[in-house]
């Protein structure tokens, strides 16, 4: 095993990096890089659902001020684009941390409704609040050169970093589960009363394991900014908390490829759906219910069930 990959687990992370590096040469690349930046939101916020069991309602809040932040340091300080998506990740793991300490102690409904109530508020915020711009949000993001010299003007350049971000976010999910932090994580899952009679610490671990997330969701919005070179309120809104959910369900929740190919089937489908306008939300919606219904642990969750094997 390497870093704890089981060989079913090996066989797809092998697989994922192929079609990175492949897929360029037949997809249009800003595409590719869409879905990579949703694919590590999808990721960060199965970290919270799936393997701590807290529902969030409100997870856009951090991917949309990680994508401010990201986008004002780029273009008003003028940040490299690594210290750009940077600070955004700080942005998320800071406003997760003050958020956690409201809504951690809180749980089932009563958790996910704060965090959605808290999601409003900054969403009130970036209305209101200079430096986003309020409804024209920041737009002409320069795509900034990483280290200060490297350039990120061309399509490809861009889409290198985007992939690396991507994947150094995967792997430190993936260390995260598989580490001592992350049995506890499940321990606090599968049964909270008994981890706490075992004298675990429950809400510092939800709350460090919350800022985790929301820091990994911060740098994904940070990235989306550079690659689309504007940050608006469409990454803000419930609806973008509400997808975020959708996604991660229909590619399984607590596997830990599935929110990536959820993001690859949504994302797909708004594309190829695009000029039908609403129809987009309709077939979300019927591809929802389908999963629920034939699809109840999501589509990689079946496909493991089938193989006998964890992915």
């Amino acid at each position: 095993m390497q870093m704890g990959f089981t060989r079913a687990q090996l066989v797809a992370f092998a697989v994922m990096l192929l079609i990175i590096v492949i897929s360029p040469m037949v997809v249009y690349p800003v595409f590719l890089m869409k879905v990579m930046c949703f694919a590590l939101f999808a990721c960060a916020f199965n970290l919270l659902i799936g393997y701590v069991g807290l529902l969030s309602f409100g997870h856009a809040a951090y991917f949309g001020m990680g994508a401010y932040v990201s986008a004002y340091a780029a273009k008003s300080w003028g940040l490299s684009a690594e210290l750009s998506v940077l600070a955004g990740a700080l942005t998320g793991g800071v406003l997760g941390g003050v958020f956690g300490m409201i809504a951690i102690k809180r749980q089932g409904i009563y958790f996910s409704m704060i965090t959605l109530a808290l999601a409003q508020f900054t969403y009130f915020l970036c209305t209101q609040l200079s430096f986003t711009g309020g409804e024209d949000g920041i737009q002409q993001v320069p795509r900034a050169p990483v280290l200060g010299f490297i350039s990120m003007q061309n399509d490809m350049a861009i889409y290198w970093l985007v992939a690396g971000v991507f994947v150094a976010g995967f792997l430190l999910i993936f260390r995260i589960i598989h580490s001592p932090f992350g049995q506890v994580l499940k321990a606090i899952r599968e049964n909270e009363p008994r981890a706490i009679s075992l004298g675990y610490r429950v809400d510092d671990y939800k709350l460090i394991a919350f800022a985790l997330s929301t820091a990994i969701a911060g740098a994904a919005g940070g990235v989306k900014s550079l690659v689309f070179g504007i940050a608006t309120l469409t990454d803000v809104t419930w609806q973008a908390s509400g997808e975020i959910v959708l996604t991660t369900l229909l590619g399984g929740l607590g596997t830990i490829f599935g929110p990536v190919v959820g993001a690859v089937i949504i994302n797909t489908l708004e594309f190829y759906l695009s000029p039908f306008g609403s129809w987009v939300t309709v077939t979300q919606g019927v591809i929802f219910v389908l999963c629920v219904m034939a699809f109840r642990r999501g589509v990689i969750g079946e496909l493991g069930a089938k193989l006998k094997v964890s992915l």
